[in-house]
């Protein structure tokens, strides 16, 4: 392990007199040793930055979040190129060992929320929207996500423990699942395609999101939504590969900045001709999401350091960023569902002897949201230790309860 210096090559001992053939030359510097392959900490650093933005995103709803920090387009970068990385093994094989990791925890959640909303009373052959025989049907999508899976848009009374739309909230997350489904079946030949006609595979989504996320071709029903997710988001994907296969690095670095720079401003044009009902919010608008995140994900990769461990004062969250790393999939997925239970909870602090004043009240009122930020980050370290297991057993390795690296690191200190 090195410690910020190098050794220096030795000089020759002087002759002192001695004849200069008898001067022993130095011999070669030893060349370094490789250095082992490990994950890349920058990568896993922006994986958690996205993470935490989706959770303040769903939390306070800022459309500003979107356009500082476009979170899904990183996260399928960053899966793209794990993947182009493990299809150096037969794709058969890769893709059923990813299609295992997603489906446990998924198992997990939909078993919570199916069970919710039984016992709230929805009946899916009876739904207005996903009734009778289909209903049934579009259950196996809580199972395996190649689409939408069906949920009651409004259950139980708006005065009740949670609000009527809580069954929305909790099943927001799952498209993401459906998404990167596809994205993984896909990518064998996305990335035979990628390496034989990189620009054509890199840009056409750009092109396939001009079509169908602009109303120039309108797909309806949840159809049209998984091919506009596909769209938007399949440049980000690819350019993990990309990224992987050193294409990027290879673009002189001014060339690429510009391009997306260009990108980027033509995805903000384009919104702020179309903004949707709320404002600048990229999620609404499919080509300014799919243009500001391309580029935005280019820049981001283009200074794409390789950290083995995180430098400087980022070293001081390394633990928490190997544990939302270890358990995205877990964090993900509960997230939604947690920041609607901070409201019952926080809830009852108005039941508190010293809450009865006004003043009191309209204190937590204020601070309401601010007291949900608070709660909800315990409440996924919960979900954490009580479903994130999950994810070790999907992977085929020892359960663990809490992999933040602690033990590593002190291997790592004790060396």
């Amino acid at each position: 392990m090195t410690h910020g210096y190098t050794a220096s090559t030795p000089e020759p001992m002087p002759s002192y007199g001695m004849p200069q053939q008898a001067v022993a030359e130095p011999g070669p510097v030893p060349a370094p040793a490789p250095r082992k392959p490990g994950r890349d900490r920058y990568l896993d650093l922006l994986r958690s930055i996205a993470l935490v933005r989706v959770v303040v995103y769903h939390l306070f709803g800022w459309a500003w979040l979107t356009v500082l920090f476009p979170s899904m387009g990183v996260m399928f970068a960053l899966a793209g190129s794990l993947m182009a990385r493990s299809l150096s093994r037969p794709p058969l094989s890769v893709v059923r060992s990813r299609v295992r990791r997603l489906l446990p925890p998924l198992w997990a959640f939909s078993a919570v929320v199916l069970a919710l909303m039984f016992a709230a009373g929805w009946n899916p052959v009876k739904d207005p929207d996903n009734g009778g025989t289909w209903g049934l049907v579009k259950l196996v999508d809580y199972v395996v996500p190649v689409g939408a899976p069906p949920f009651p848009w409004h259950l139980g009374a708006k005065s009740g423990l949670l609000e009527d739309t809580w069954a929305v909230q909790a099943a927001g997350p799952l498209w993401y699942l459906r998404a990167y489904l596809w994205f993984v079946i896909a990518s064998p030949l996305l990335l035979w395609a990628f390496r034989r006609f990189p620009w054509p595979t890199l840009l056409a989504p750009l092109g396939l999101t001009a079509v169908v996320g602009t109303g120039l071709v309108t797909i309806p029903g949840e159809t049209g939504n998984a091919v506009s997710d596909f769209a938007v988001y399949g440049g980000c994907w690819v350019l993990g590969f990309a990224h992987h296969e050193g294409m990027l690095a290879r673009i002189p670095r001014y060339v690429a900045i510009s391009a997306s720079a260009l990108l980027m401003a033509f995805g903000l044009w384009w919104a702020s001709g179309h903004l949707g009902p709320d404002g600048w919010d990229l999620n609404d608008i499919p080509l300014a999401q799919a243009c500001w995140s391309f580029g935005f994900v280019v820049i981001l990769l283009q200074y794409s350091p390789s950290w083995q461990e995180l430098p400087g004062r980022l070293a001081r969250w390394d633990k928490l960023i190997t544990l939302s790393n270890n358990r995205a999939v877990t964090i993900y997925l509960w997230h939604n569902m947690l920041i609607m239970a901070t409201v019952p909870i926080i809830d009852q602090a108005y039941n508190l002897p010293f809450m009865q004043s006004a003043g009191a009240e309209a204190a937590l009122d204020s601070s309401y949201m601010l007291w949900m930020f608070l709660l909800v980050w315990p409440l996924i370290g919960l979900a954490i230790l009580a479903f994130g297991w999950i994810e070790d057993i999907a992977a085929k390795r020892s359960p663990r309860l809490w992999p933040n690296g602690a033990s590593r690191s002190g291997a790592r200190r004790g060396a």
